[in-house]
């Protein structure tokens, strides 16, 4: 198991903490049960940490085609539907959400190969991620990918209730692709997908998705 490069400050930090709580039990309540239970508290906090900053590099057998959209989260498919996607790309998409509880790792791929047109980040509340609000009220950063064939894929990470810090690697004019990270969002949060009208969706509602292994969709065919 490797860590993401996001959770080493982190993972120090928490270290740090952890030990110098369990200083202070020791130091008021010697080797006794308390300090046993404050131990053992801390040993599972730090596994959970680590379980959620893990980093696998993965590739993905479609990664060469510019028609297919791959899932850019762990975590469990909350939406599929049709919206009127109005403060970026102003038309009506299909919607795919992935929503990520704190098991989950949080590395956010890039789900389509294209050039980034747009990269913004908007302050909001912290609600609880899987909420429909959450998409347009929580912060969030969105990155809209435009592909060989013109098609405009939205991307938005959407802070959760938890979740205090959005990480967004996407910049204007990068070129992206499949196998590529896009950011990284801390501690339980959402990301959404706005695909094209006529998108093919191969998941489905409460499926659990793995990020840069699950395909999402194919995208239309231009004609």
């Amino acid at each position: 198991m490797t860590l993401h490069k996001e959770g080493k400050g982190t993972l120090i930090s928490v270290a740090l903490g952890l030990a110098i709580l369990n200083l202070g039990v020791f130091a008021l309540a010697g080797t006794g049960t308390a300090l046993y239970v404050s131990a053992t508290l801390s040993l599972v906090l730090y596994a959970l940490i680590l379980n959620f900053f893990r980093y696998i590099p993965l590739k993905h057998p479609l990664a060469e085609r510019n028609d297919v959209v791959v899932c850019p989260a762990d975590g469990k498919v909350v939406v599929i539907e049709e919206v009127d996607e109005t403060q970026i790309l102003g038309e009506r998409c299909l919607q795919v959400s992935v929503f990520m509880n704190v098991f989950d790792k949080h590395v956010n791929w890039i789900p389509v190969n294209g050039i980034v047109e747009h990269s913004s980040h908007s302050a909001g509340r912290f609600m609880a991620a899987h909420l429909p609000k959450a998409s347009t009220d929580n912060e969030r950063s969105a990155v809209v990918i435009r592909t060989e064939d013109g098609h405009r894929v939205l991307v938005r990470q959407v802070a959760g209730a938890v979740a205090r810090r959005i990480v967004t690697y996407s910049q204007e004019g990068d070129a992206c692709r499949i196998n590529e990270n896009m950011g990284f969002i801390k501690f339980g949060s959402r990301v959404d997908l706005y695909m094209p009208l006529g998108t093919k969706v191969h998941v489905q509602l409460g499926q659990k998705v793995e990020g840069n292994i699950t395909l999402i969709a194919e995208l239309p065919k231009k004609g």
